[in-house]
């Protein structure tokens, strides 16, 4: 019996050790050229993190791709092709919207509901997938997304929380910053990279002494409401916990403990705080001068993310 149950228990090891992960980002509708920016080179940093992690199938779309039917094929593409042993991490970036009823992902021309959204992803055979929804109104789309096997991550608690997000870009520094690595496993468990790009978020809102505007909560038990810890004796983040979004080895793992890339991520979130603080004193400023200073950043954060895709 000891043999029978150790055999098992090694043959679903290797299953999920031989299983492939899905990464699509989505970088929706900026509206500004500021957001466009950063929206587009958040994904484009996803991109480069996803494609260095093993057996994985990345798909991003980003300007002119990021649309409603595009997005839908990409999903179909993975509903004939994934397996029930994979995994599946959609990323939303951008813009959402919510009427009281229903939530929408900004895209290039027409959006996209978390209901229509929940459809595709139903169809797809993956038991275990993880949606992380950073947009502006995203706490709206956990209901219709939530379902067994699916874990949902999103920015706002609510979809009444409609300022632009942060939550994005702390979300991919937890792909690139060792720290998030809290259990020293080697891998970055999604649960890992909500409590580190949670954490962060709060600290850029208490750096700023703004009002948070955004406060990212999980669900991922199929049921119930969303949350923002582990509380004892609940179920909520026994998924999130067991599910890897990146494994620190071979190309992460060296890009990870750069010296020189971690400067440049350190030097990218000074500029993207000092954008978001141009933007809170907009009203303040003299026309003028806010398109000036706005224009220097933006030149100031392209090249840096420049010296980052090198």
């Amino acid at each position: 019996m000891k043999r029978m149950v150790l055999g098992l228990l090694l043959a679903v090891a290797s299953l999920r050790c031989h299983a492939a992960v899905y990464y699509i980002t989505v970088a929706g509708l900026g509206g500004e050229p500021d957001y466009e920016q950063r929206f587009t080179a958040n994904a484009k940093d996803l991109d480069k993190v996803y494609h260095g992690a093993a057996a994985a199938h990345v798909v991003t779309l980003t300007g002119n791709d990021a649309t409603r039917a595009k997005l839908t094929d990409v999903l179909n593409d993975v509903a004939r092709n994934a397996k029930p042993e994979d995994d599946l991490v959609l990323i939303l970036i951008g813009h959402g919207s919510f009427d009281g009823e229903e939530y929408k992902f900004n895209l290039v021309g027409p959006d996209l509901s978390a209901t229509e959204l929940a459809t595709l992803l139903d169809k797809i055979p993956v038991k275990r997938q993880l949606v992380v929804n950073t947009t502006s109104a995203s706490g709206g789309s956990v209901v219709a997304l939530q379902r067994q096997g699916r874990a949902v991550i999103t920015a706002t608690k609510t979809g009444t929380e409609k300022n632009a997000t942060a939550f994005a870009r702390y979300w991919l520094q937890a792909m690139q910053d060792p720290a998030a690595d809290t259990d020293k496993s080697g891998s970055v468990s999604a649960m890992e990279a909500f409590v580190y790009a949670d954490r962060k978020t709060a600290e850029f809102y208490s750096s700023q002494k703004r009002l948070a505007t955004e406060h990212p909560v999980f669900e991922d038990t199929g049921k119930g409401e969303a949350v923002r810890t582990i509380t004892q004796g609940s179920r909520e983040g026994a998924l999130l916990s067991t599910l890897t979004v990146l494994r620190l080895d071979g190309g992460n793992a060296a890009i990870a403990n750069d010296p020189a890339h971690q400067a440049l991520l350190t030097k990218k979130e000074e500029l993207e705080r000092k954008i978001d603080q141009l933007k809170y004193e907009k009203a303040a400023m003299e026309p003028g001068e806010y398109k000036q200073a706005l224009t220097a950043a933006l030149l100031d954060l392209a090249k840096v993310q420049q010296e980052m895709e090198k």
